[in-house]
């Protein structure tokens, strides 16, 4: 008899990008709000999966806007007074920072063009 077989998602370390930090409530501050230049703010879950479909699109995203974009992620379950601060309703949100306030904001899994086409518009 054959059982299943289940593989943890876990983006720590299927995050095949070092463009992307990680923050927390303790970093978000320091690493996002007073950032030099826009930071797109990633707020996901494990439990999530559009949060798992989006990854490879950050992960392409870090790559093509390197220099004009920091990316960041945050965990929602063990990170949940930043997300609360911020509105965050549903995940994974996707939220654009620029000199410390929120310039735009996307709710749910994006295309690469979508994403694209929303940092073009909003950087």
């Amino acid at each position: 008899m054959m059982g299943n077989v289940f593989f943890a998602y876990n983006p720590e370390t299927s995050m095949s990008n070092d463009l992307i930090k990680h923050v927390t409530d303790a970093t978000f501050e320091a690493e996002v709000l007073q950032a030099q230049g826009p930071v797109l703010v990633d707020y996901w879950a494990e439990w999530c999966g559009p949060c798992k479909m989006i990854a490879p699109v950050l992960d392409d995203i870090a790559t093509t806007y390197e220099g004009k974009l920091t990316i960041a992620k945050l965990n929602i379950d063990d990170n949940q007074e930043t997300p609360a601060k911020h509105g965050v309703r549903g995940i994974p949100t996707l939220m654009l920072f620029k000199n410390g306030n929120v310039e735009a904001t996307k709710v749910g899994a994006l295309s690469k063009s979508q994403l694209a086409a929303f940092l073009d518009a909003n950087i």
